[in-house]
């Protein structure tokens, strides 16, 4: 194996942020395999990823309906004189039954004159095309010409049969009602394959009668922390040690992820206990990740140890916090059922802030093209001072497809970084003294500071090539969640 500071392909210098996303997932879809798919019922879908294109076996609505409660009725009964003259804005008809949502009219079709009661959701009577509201009407009992009243009469009532509209020259044909698969037709995609499957998704799924549905198998993430000065957390702290802080930030994040975790827990300095553990790992795993001790510099006994388990490149990249970054493969081992495979690896910064921002630039985007997410439509590109777009344009196999959404806010303060990289700040939304919001740091932006990511709702990013970002002008932010 190799071990080099320096990707080959781009010489001495450091890799642009969209040039680590291309080579990162090229080098993933080399090592692609079929994804395992299950069976899973509707209460356990959300958070997952869909396997198949649904497609609607039915209208939705399955019926026209009713958007309000009201009467249904044929436009064209309506007196002609009516619906001209605004002065003579009152129109009577005739009440000859009921239809209620779950309880469709069974009756005749309607004739002209006549009119249903009917509430929201019920399916529209043959002969009707349009719903009057229930503010707009008056109801009269039988026989008594006064007895008025604002209120729909009971479902079946024999004592309330006419109906008088008032401001009947506003009606419209078709108004109040929602056509048979105005919101889905039969026949049609509905959620496609690779959709993150939301609240919102469920719930359409549902919609259609669906009990089941297929996706893909959760993937699996192994991660470790090493170090003699690492403690878990509960433990009784030693002279000059540290608790364990990244194993748990990356173990959160996967879970929010959907990620079934392997936690290798602390591995000792021992560079034969290592090779054990990378390759124990690489055969229950898809992918294999620890933060720290692979720098240049840094203890010889990881780097040791990956280099007797696959091959490993240690890049820099113009960015900050992150700048190391090392991605490789782990080769299998004989005897596991995944034996002459490869799994992905990433070694992340020590540094905790800067263990989480190359976790969402690049884990994360690797993540979810290897569960079988589909690609945004839309990629960043974070041009550098003097190269042209086509030089960083990404790449259709670049996880840029697959990172998360950015958006354009107003800068509540002065923004400063570097030109040569860009820079990830952390930040937050308030409410600016004009009333608007506007995007703002969360404090202190040092690498090491964990809690400038606690009150972060979202990256702020200052691209390549820009020094300051003065308060009041756009800045771009990446939004932090799961999806």
């Amino acid at each position: 194996m190799s071990l080099s500071c320096f990707d080959p392909m781009f010489g001495e210098r450091m890799l642009s942020v969209d040039e680590a996303l291309a080579v990162l997932g090229d080098s993933l879809a080399a090592m692609q395999r079929l994804r395992a798919t299950e069976r899973v019922t509707l209460d356990k879908a959300v958070g997952r990823i869909l396997a198949e294109t649904i497609v609607s076996p039915l209208d939705v609505p399955a019926q026209t309906n009713a958007a309000m409660d009201g009467i249904a009725l044929a436009h064209a009964s309506l007196p002609r004189a009516t619906l001209q003259d605004s002065a003579n804005d009152a129109c009577e008809l005739r009440v000859i039954g009921s239809s209620l949502a779950g309880h469709p009219w069974h009756g005749r079709a309607l004739e002209a004159g006549e009119a249903l009661r009917i509430t929201t959701g019920a399916a529209l009577p043959v002969g009707a095309d349009s719903v009057v509201m229930q503010e707009q009407l008056q109801y009269f009992a039988t026989g008594l010409v006064d007895a008025r009243t604002d209120s729909l009469p009971a479902a079946g009532a024999g004592d309330a049969e006419r109906v008088v509209i008032e401001g009947a020259s506003s009606v419209r044909q078709g108004q109040n009602v929602r056509q048979a698969g105005e919101d889905i037709a039969c026949g049609s995609d509905v959620v496609s394959l690779g959709q993150w499957l939301t609240p919102a998704a469920v719930g359409v799924l549902a919609s259609l009668g669906l009990a089941e549905i297929t996706v893909y198998r959760p993937l699996t993430v192994a991660i470790f922390s090493t170090g003699d000065e690492v403690t878990a957390p509960g433990e009784t702290l030693s002279a000059g040690g540290i608790f364990d802080a990244n194993r748990f930030s990356l173990s959160a994040l996967l879970v929010e992820q959907g990620i079934d975790v392997l936690d290798l827990g602390i591995l000792s300095d021992d560079r034969e206990a290592l090779i054990v553990a990378l390759q124990d790992a690489a055969s229950r795993a898809d992918m294999v990740m620890t933060s720290g001790g692979v720098s240049v510099g840094e203890a010889d006994h990881v780097r040791g140890a990956l280099e007797a388990c696959g091959e490993l490149a240690l890049w820099r990249i113009a960015m900050r916090p992150g700048r190391p970054l090392a991605f490789g493969t782990l080769k299998v081992a004989v005897g596991s059922e995944k034996a002459g495979g490869q799994v992905p690896f990433f070694g992340l910064p020590g540094n905790p802030v800067a263990t989480m921002v190359t976790f969402l630039q690049f884990v994360l985007p690797a993540l979810r093209q290897m569960a079988g997410q589909q690609p945004r439509m839309t990629a960043p590109a974070h041009q550098q001072e003097g190269e042209s777009a086509m030089t960083v344009a990404p790449m259709a196999t670049s996880l840029a497809y697959w990172q998360s959404p950015r958006l354009q806010l107003i800068a509540g303060e002065t923004l400063r970084s570097r030109p040569e990289r860009v820079d990830y700040h952390r930040g937050r939304l308030v409410v600016g003294e004009d009333g608007r919001q506007v995007v703002m740091t969360t404090g202190k932006q040092g690498s090491g500071i964990l809690t400038s990511m606690l009150a972060a709702e979202c990256l702020i990013e200052i691209p390549a090539g820009c020094a300051r970002i003065d308060a009041g002008e756009p800045v771009m932010v990446q939004w932090l969640g799961a999806q």
